[in-house]
């Protein structure tokens, strides 16, 4: 027994305690405890997910944050969830339980709606805050109530019964949408999450927990229903008529075109009511496509393949591709090559006065429509790489699953449509074409989930398994990229404040040098490493600290500014300075005793010249040199320009502008090689930018101004950001190709896709 199911049975046995409190008999009394352990079990794992999308979703508002406060407020939030997201869960099972226990209580307040006699009061304004809340709040609320509408019937009933009470409805209903998402407000309030931070989480846990409610509901009324609680009591579902319209013929379709006009647009990636149609309206663009090019839909002369021997056909075809190894069997087949194939599979080994098996229309018009969608979806890809084999090794299964299964065309959230979109967006994101060592891992995932597809029979189980092992994955390295972005992030920060610290330490030591220039061993550690020291004590403790005017009075002292009364300390300031840059202990030692001669020298040690000392602090390393050699841009490097053009001026304000989280494409002049890149910092004062890759690895780090100028010439291009993912913009690209060659007119504006 993990340890997640004993703290959720101890928390039920704990709560449930506090409901034999003698208010109802004993049966009630053990079917509430029932019921609440019931949604302690049920609602663990939706609550894990909502706030771990959430996180998640609060991590992409920082990266796309356009202020550096907005950007704060994001991982502030994000750092209240991971840190408290045990004690919120806890926190909402006990409101849930507060609910439960006050079950009569609530069946026995006024409605809502109704409007009791109140005192007089003032005008005041109003809480926009609170507004806001309270309507998101009705708005979830009455989405799951029409969500789950026959199971809370059922419910309100069967709980008002053990109580002796009318049937719970709205508020008074302790496990409806309503109650739920006040006891998730309640339990976050300790996170004290902005007011926007507040209603995502709202959102969040709509979708995720209100959405997941019917199993338990089903599981309580069931529970409910076992122990002879109304087992007569039946909801009574709202029919819904829905009409299958006929395909029109060829003959029909030319002049309901001219008379209509276009067709109405499938709604291909919706899941409402109207879905059932998709599929029909889709055949019905392919008729009047091939009516208005001339192509006749002439009907099957031989006998139509039944559902089997078409799924044994896509099996023996995918085997024989499976056996190929040339590069024609990793392309993606056309609709008239993919019909040609099935057609011979279907009729291999049949004597030739035996008729032909044919395709129904049916089904080529399903053959003919994947088909076209893999063409959309591979135009979306990047040009070569291992997206494009592997949306061709996913074709046929697809197609298996398609003709099957006609929630394939209907139902967005279809496991093979998931499947084919993250499969594919996977590898054109993540994979960059190279066989580099951090590719090969994903590739490898990739590749053994199509291959198994490939293998086994086609099913929704197959797909979910598929999709939930890939989802995993890609969850692994967009948190592992997460947090290389931010070490990345952090440490660029870092060198920006060394830098404003250097700078400001030599303001202060050119300020000394003009009034009392050093020269020989003094000016060599004063320019090479007590500048250091006095940048790194800047940056450690600030300005105005003590520790920094220490430091300023040493060097006073060394260039005899002012008087110096104690010399064994002053040569022990020195060398605890110099140590605290990188110097080793030994070699500071030798630099102030030649340097200020303190105490008597040891006879036995022996001091280097004060010329040898100088050299070796000219050859020293300066503080945060290092670490900037190692990182430098493997791309681009600086040029001068003598003025930037207007051009330019304009494209840099522009890149001042743009949130964190934007992408930018960078071409290799000599391979045309394509590599994308994300900014993902920039300094307002300095200029300076972070790029990084998918994986968060360290790209380009450049200024805005030259990144500016090779956006100007050509070598570097801003990636528009798309709301849509690859699956979407093909249904769109493909219905939007039927339509256009349906209707010989011209399409108004009105008509048109805008995608």
């Amino acid at each position: 027994m993990d340890v997640g199911q004993d703290r959720r049975r101890s928390l039920a046995s704990l709560d449930g305690t506090r409901h034999s409190s003698g208010r109802w008999p004993a049966r009630a009394q053990r079917l509430l405890e029932t019921s609440y352990t019931l949604c302690v079990e049920g609602l663990h794992e939706p609550l894990r997910r909502c706030l771990g999308e959430f996180e998640q979703q609060l991590f992409a508002l920082a990266e796309r944050a356009r202020q550096p406060a907005e950007q704060q407020d994001c991982f502030a939030s994000r750092q209240r969830v991971l840190q408290d997201r045990t004690t919120f869960e806890q926190r909402f099972m006990e409101r849930l339980g507060v609910a439960i226990i006050e079950l009569d209580n609530a069946a026995g307040k006024p409605d809502a709606t109704a409007s009791p006699a109140k005192p007089r009061r003032s005008l005041e304004l109003l809480d926009t805050v609170a507004q806001d809340l309270s309507m998101a709040l009705e708005q979830l609320s009455i989405r799951g109530e029409v969500r789950h509408g026959s199971a809370l019937y059922e419910l309100s009933y069967r709980l008002a019964v053990l109580i002796g009470a009318p049937p719970l409805e709205g508020r008074a209903m302790p496990l409806g949408p309503y109650a739920l998402a006040q006891a998730c407000h309640q339990a976050s309030a300790e996170l004290e999450l902005p007011l926007e931070h507040q209603l995502l989480l709202l959102q969040h846990f709509d979708q995720w927990v209100i959405q997941a409610m019917a199993p338990l509901y089903d599981a309580i009324n069931a529970q409910l229903l076992g122990d002879g609680i109304l087992p007569q009591l039946r909801s009574i579902p709202v029919p819904r008529h829905i009409r299958k319209r006929p395909r029109p013929s060829v003959n029909e379709t030319m002049p309901a075109t001219h008379s209509t006009g276009n067709p109405r647009t499938p709604p291909v990636n919706g899941s409402g009511s109207g879905s059932i149609e998709v599929l029909e309206s889709l055949r019905d663009l392919l008729a009047q496509q091939r009516a208005s090019q001339g192509r006749a839909s002439s009907q099957p002369s031989g006998r139509a393949a039944s559902e089997d021997e078409l799924q044994s056909a896509l099996g023996a075809l995918q085997q024989h591709l499976a056996q190929v190894t040339d590069h024609a069997s990793r392309e993606l087949r056309s609709a008239g090559r993919l019909r040609e194939e099935l057609l011979a599979q279907l009729n291999l080994g049949k004597p030739s006065d035996v008729p032909r098996t044919q395709l129904s229309g049916e089904q080529g018009d399903k053959v003919e429509l994947v088909a076209r969608l893999f063409e959309q979806l591979g135009q979306q890809l990047q040009l070569g790489g291992t997206a494009s084999t592997l949306l061709s090794d996913l074709q046929l299964p697809v197609l298996r699953m398609a003709v099957s299964d006609h929630a394939f065309f209907e139902k967005r959230e279809h496991p093979a449509r998931q499947l084919l979109d993250t499969v594919t967006a996977a590898a054109n994101d993540w994979l960059d074409g190279s066989d580099d060592e951090s590719n090969r891992p994903l590739a490898s995932k990739l590749e053994q989930l199509v291959s198994r597809a490939n293998q086994e029979p086609p099913s929704t189980g197959l797909y979910t398994t598929l999709l939930a092992d890939i989802e995993h994955h890609l969850a692994l390295l967009t948190r592992k990229a997460q947090a290389a972005e931010r070490r990345h992030v952090e440490a660029a920060q870092g060198r920006e404040r060394l830098d404003q610290a250097r700078q400001r330490a030599s303001e202060l030591m050119a300020e000394r040098f003009a009034q009392s220039p050093p020269r020989g061993l003094l000016r060599a550690l004063l320019d090479r490493a007590w500048s250091d020291v006095l940048a790194l004590t800047l940056l450690r403790h600030g300005e105005t600290s003590g520790a920094f005017v220490a430091q300023l009075a040493i060097t006073d002292q060394l260039l005899g500014r002012l008087p110096t009364d104690d010399y064994p300390q002053l040569q022990q300031d020195v060398e605890n300075g110099l140590q605290q840059i990188g110097m080793h202990a030994e070699e500071a030692v030798q630099v102030a005793q030649r340097l200020l001669g303190a105490g008597t020298p040891d006879p036995a040690v022996d001091i280097p010249s004060a010329t040898d000392l100088a050299l070796r602090l000219k050859q020293h390393q300066r503080l945060g040199k290092q670490q900037s050699a190692q990182h430098e841009s493997p791309v681009i490097h600086p040029v001068k320009t003598p003025k930037p053009s207007l051009r330019e001026q304009r494209i840099e304000q522009h890149l001042r502008k743009l949130p964190f989280g934007s992408w930018f494409e960078f071409v290799d002049p000599a391979s045309g090689q394509i590599a994308r890149r994300k900014l993902v910092w920039y300094s307002p004062m300095s200029g300076r930018c972070l790029l990084v890759s998918r994986r968060g690895q360290r790209g380009e780090e450049v200024s805005l101004a030259q990144l500016a100028h090779e956006i100007a010439v050509g070598r570097v291009c801003e990636v528009q950001e798309r709301r849509e993912s690859l699956l979407d913009r093909a249904w769109h690209s493909l219905t939007g190709s039927l339509r256009q060659s349906a209707d010989t007119k011209s399409v108004t504006p009105q008509e048109s896709d805008p995608r």
